[in-house]
């Protein structure tokens, strides 16, 4: 049993996609109140997903925290969208938008028909100089890099994007929490992949946080403010951007796989 002696009911939901198998698995735990951090991040380990998020309800709003196998992040998308979908679709929740507090600031979720949009800070990324060293991670020279959390790697188009092949362990020497690498799409306005080995996410399978990023960098680069969007891992994921000023909308589905509880 948990340490509080009361079992925690858990989720597993693949988020940015309609379908099981696709999209990034996220784990959800639904806290009465907060477990110490060790063993938060016990469970995340023991969950083995890049990210699980674990919730506390105060009153009709939310705290939300998001931890990796290794470590404790400050923003991720497809673990707010997971718990949303859960608060919406199981818990019943009738409220026009879920309200989340994290250490980010206070993140919102409401419907749109058949996808949960997600108000997500929006982060502009600075130019910066390409180092060797993540140009020799890549395996590929970038047309443009830019900084802000991660570094943003833009490509030519697609086949650029989807060619790469990492080596992880020198992308893990960055001084970085990740490497965002995107290019024009070929069915949507731009793709994205992203790879996060320091963080102990070799490639994520589909990163709402690095839209953050990537919103505002297409939006102003193609001069529309919604964008359709891809990311190409293996299990691929679909987004629906907004650019809003500061803030950006960030949609997708969901696919319930599992629930459960944790006893242990």
């Amino acid at each position: 049993m948990p340490k509080s002696g009361v079992p925690i009911p858990y989720y597993q939901v693949d988020a940015f996609t309609d379908r099981v198998f696709g999209g990034n698995p996220a784990g959800v735990c639904l806290l009465e109140s907060w477990l110490p951090d060790l063993e938060l991040q016990q469970i995340a380990l023991e969950n083995n997903l890049s990210e699980t998020a674990f919730v506390v309800r105060r009153a009709e709003e939310f705290e939300l925290r998001w931890l990796t196998p290794t470590m404790e992040i400050d923003l991720c998308g497809h673990a707010t969208l997971a718990p949303a979908f859960i608060i919406f679709n199981e818990l019943g929740f009738t409220g026009a938008e879920i309200r989340f507090h994290t250490k980010t600031g206070v993140l919102g979720a409401s419907r749109d028909g058949d996808r949960i949009v997600l108000d997500f800070p929006a982060w502009e990324a600075k130019p910066c100089e390409i180092p060797a060293v993540l140009a020799e991670a890549l395996g590929w020279i970038p047309r443009e890099l830019y900084r802000n959390r991660d570094f943003l790697a833009v490509f030519s188009n697609q086949d650029e994007l989807l060619s790469l092949k990492p080596d992880m362990t020198a992308l893990a020497q960055l001084d970085c929490l990740g490497v965002i690498c995107t290019a024009p799409g070929k069915d949507c306005d731009f793709a994205s992949r992203f790879f996060a080995p320091g963080a102990g996410i070799p490639e994520d399978p589909v990163t709402g946080s690095s839209h953050s990023t990537l919103t505002p960098y297409w939006a102003k680069r193609l001069g529309q403010s919604k964008l359709h969007a891809r990311q190409l891992s293996a299990r691929r994921g679909e987004l629906w951007c907004e650019d809003r000023g500061t803030r950006v909308g960030i949609g997708g589905k969901c696919a319930l796989y599992s629930r459960a509880q944790i006893e242990a």
